[in-house]
Order: structure tokens, then sequence, then C-alpha cells
């Protein structure tokens, strides 16, 4: 369960109390996955036709169930944090997609019917570790970014070099830029680089290996690897965010819990 950065430590008393405790229970986090978890079979088992034609009536119960009980659960939320729900980006992400969800899907909002299954994707919010993972995704963007920009021009001028000394021979895999690009990251990939590409260029010119050889080390495994790296070094640094925030977090009762002591001593 994410509450809003700016409620942290803030103790709810009465109603909304037993709201917060309710909502922020371990118990009803699991409930809440396995909704979706149940919610995601149901969505899949759609698909075929004959588990429609058989259980069609009960698969549409279930898909209703799950969604009155994401509306409940985005309610409460709502009545605890009001307005600060909307601090925390998840809690955005978890409305956004239930709202979609309730959007009537006739006429030109029929796709929004297929949207259905973008409900599946709350158990990113719902589990911390896969947070982790997106928070890491979201900080390694700028460092991905420089990385597919330097593969960018790579692909750019490889792509020229192709065009003018295979595109002669090899107009549908190098005639233009374009397709001399196409064919590259096919060959970046490593999909049938050797029996489709390569070895039909050598044939007409035999040292085309000192070209492709280069590239493929450089691409594929070269910027796969700096890929890698920057993930990993994201991951370490949501990882090490964590624990300086649980430390501020212990700190903060020890000194609550020196300031009760006091008080007691006082007494």
């Amino acid at each position: 369960m994410v509450r809003p950065s700016n409620l942290q430590g803030n103790q709810f008393s009465g109603l909304y109390g037993a709201v917060a405790k309710f909502i922020e229970n371990k118990h009803f986090s699991r409930f809440i996955t396995f909704v979706i978890l149940v919610n995601a079979v149901t969505l899949g088992l759609e698909t075929d036709v004959g588990m429609v034609e058989r259980f069609g009536s009960v698969l549409t119960i279930i898909d209703s169930v799950a969604l009155v009980i994401f509306v409940i659960e985005i309610c409460l939320k709502l009545t605890v944090y009001r307005l600060s729900f909307f601090r925390a980006g998840w809690n955005v992400f978890d409305f956004i997609i239930v709202t979609i969800a309730l959007l009537p899907a006739i006429g030109p909002l029929s796709v929004l019917r297929t949207l259905r299954v973008l409900r599946v994707l709350r158990l990113v919010s719902v589990v911390p570790q896969m947070r982790r993972v997106i928070a890491a995704l979201f900080h390694a963007i700028p460092g991905m970014a420089s990385i597919i920009a330097v593969l960018f021009i790579i692909f750019y001028v490889a792509s020229v070099l192709v065009t003018k000394l295979f595109g002669p021979s090899f107009e549908e895999m190098f005639g233009s830029i374009g397709a001399s690009m196409y064919t590259l990251f096919q060959i970046m990939t490593l999909e049938g680089w050797s029996e489709e590409v390569v070895r039909p260029v050598m044939k007409v010119y035999p040292s085309s290996w000192i070209f492709f050889i280069p590239f493929i080390i450089v691409t594929s495994f070269a910027v796969l690897n700096l890929f890698i790296g920057i993930i990993v070094d994201a991951m370490n640094y949501v990882h090490d965010k964590e624990e300086i925030e649980v430390d501020k977090e212990i700190q903060g009762i020890k000194k609550e819990m020196k300031a009760i002591r006091k008080l007691l001593e006082e007494k």
C-alpha cells in the first residue's frame, strides 16, 4: 500500500484511523493482489471462444465483482488521504486504470473494453519489488537515452556506409538508408543474420565480414552491456535510497522514544 509522502508518519484517529489501518494492512494488500490475479485469468479466458460460450456469464460476473472491489478500494483511499492521494504516483496510476475500466465501452469507445486488461498492470503498484524495478527503470531513462542516441549515430553512419557499398547488388536489403537500417537492426538482434544477410553478401563481397563482425560486437554486445550496467546502477540507487529513508524513519522513532522517556522521567 502506497501512502502519500506528505502523510508519512501521520496518525489518523477515529473512523479515518480505522479505515487507514484496514487499507494499509498487509492482508488487505494480499487480497487486492489475489483479486488482480483472478481478474487477469478471467480476462485471458475471455479470449477463448469456447470458454466464453460455456462460462461467459460467470466470467462477466467475476470481472464486475473485481471492478467493484477496485472502486471500493480507491474510494477508501480517497476518504482517508483526500487530495493527498494524488501526491503518490502509484495511486494516480491505480486511479487512471480503474477510471478507464469505468468508462462506457459502447460506440466509438468500444475499444476501451479491450483496455480492461490494463488492470493487470495494477500488480506493479501493489507488489513492492515490482515498484522498485519500475522506479529503477525511470531513474535509468536519462542514461538509456544517451546510449540510444549513440546507437542511432552508429546506425546512421553504418547505414550510409552499407548503402553505398552493398546497395547496388542488394537493393532489397541495402537499397536505401531506411532499408539498410532495418537490415542492420535485424543483424543487431542476431535474427537470421548469418544465412539471410551476411553469407549472401559475402558471396558477392568476400571482405564484407570486416564490417559485419565489428558492427555485431559493438551493437549487440557492447551496447547491450551498457544498458544492463545502467539498469543495475539504477537498481542500486533505488535500493540505497530506500535504505536511507528507512534509516531516517528509525532515527525519527528513536527521537520520539527519547522524548517520551524524558517526559516520563520528569513526571
